[in-house]
């Protein structure tokens, strides 16, 4: 099946630059990245900087590697439904170690008895 000449191609830069934060994060190098998924430092380079696309194994292996949730750059902010960003959430939630989960479960806490003792206008 061929596709339509005139589809949009996907502007891979914000995911690359999104890839590299996260990378720099862990204080991981490029070349460390690049033998994690079996690729030169070049390439995972020009991922970041270039927005250079790689393939779909490369793409899923550094997405889960660095727990990218993808729904912010694959859809419109008008197409995004609330369970994106519940997804984001559990993206970071999953990332935190007992000490960072224990004042989340704190905040939601506070959040929620805030609510409750709202008064009605």
């Amino acid at each position: 099946m061929r596709m339509n000449q005139d589809e949009i191609r996907f502007d891979f830069h914000g995911l690359g630059l999104a890839i590299k934060q996260a990378r720099e994060e862990r204080g991981w190098t490029q070349a460390y990245v690049a033998e994690l998924v079996g690729k030169t430092d070049r390439t995972i380079m020009n991922i970041e900087n270039k927005g250079q696309h790689p393939s779909f194994n490369l793409f899923f292996k550094l997405v889960t590697m660095f727990d990218i949730s993808v729904d912010q750059f694959f859809y419109r902010e008008e197409q995004r439904d609330e369970h994106s960003c519940r997804k984001h959430i559990d993206v970071l939630l999953n990332s935190m170690n007992e000490k960072e989960l224990v004042v989340m479960e704190a905040t939601a806490e506070g959040f929620k008895k805030a609510r409750e003792t709202e008064v009605p206008e």
